[in-house]
């Protein structure tokens, strides 16, 4: 490949990574984020609004999420006398760990493919 480098470019690999079924995108950085949010502010319609995104689309997303795992990555609440909430589980803290130790790895790999390209 080094042939077809321009020796006056600095290039490096870029690419995004993501986890999914059959049924489309399970995880990802941006659900990760989402997750994050709602861990954060107990609160999917919150989480959306600090993501600047719609909270019909965040509502799609933990479903889909919840749907794909083995066990629900946020339980929800609705409102009453202290109002309605949502929680990121042991299981939906569990994917944010792994994502982010496999998001890790990937970017260490794709720093590594790096250098072999500029070597």
């Amino acid at each position: 490949m080094k042939t077809l480098l321009l020796p006056t470019k600095t290039y490096r690999l870029n690419g995004r990574l993501w986890l999914e079924t059959e049924d489309g995108r399970f995880l990802g950085i941006g659900r990760v984020e989402l997750l994050e949010h709602i861990a954060a502010l107990g609160s999917i319609s919150k989480a959306a609004q600090a993501m600047g995104m719609s909270y019909k689309r965040a509502w799609d997303l933990v479903s889909s999420l919840n749907a794909q795992a083995a066990t629900p990555l946020v339980t929800t609440q609705t409102g009453g006398t202290r109002g309605g909430g949502a929680v990121v589980t042991d299981a939906g803290h569990e994917a944010i760990a792994s994502f982010q130790a496999l998001q890790a790895r990937f970017q260490a790999f794709m720093a590594a493919e790096t250098n072999q390209i500029q070597a």
